[in-house]
């Protein structure tokens, strides 16, 4: 399994990103799937999560209004669309494969991507 995590880079805060992440080696459209990221020196937190289907989504407080989940199943990619970044936003932003059942756990997720950093500048 293989999920790779493109489009972080650095951006003024105000500004706007797109994340992707690429999935090989699993039927993606049978796995919810989510995003988390984690600071410099603080722990992994959840982000975003999206249902099998796309149907259902999910956000962290911090994030909701700003950030949109979206998935293609045909492409097998999942995205996460960040507007209005702030200075807070600065972290490794990982996509993750769920195989368990609680959606904002990192528990519950077995397959990670590598990471792609997002630093906004204040």
């Amino acid at each position: 399994v293989q999920l790779q995590a493109s489009g972080g880079g650095l951006v003024q805060a105000g500004g706007s990103l797109r994340l992707s992440c690429a999935a090989s080696g699993l039927t993606f459209s049978s796995y919810g799937m989510g995003w988390f990221r984690q600071a410099p020196g603080k722990e992994r937190e959840f982000v975003s999560a999206i249902s099998r289907s796309g149907a259902s989504t999910y956000y962290a407080d911090s994030v909701k209004g700003r950030f949109t989940i979206s998935r293609d199943n045909a492409k097998n990619t999942l995205y996460l669309q960040m507007n209005s970044l702030r200075a807070e936003d600065t972290a490794v932003y990982y996509c993750a494969a769920r195989t368990d059942s609680i959606v904002g756990d990192y528990r519950s997720y077995g397959y990670w991507g590598q990471g792609t950093l997002v630093t906004v500048s204040s």
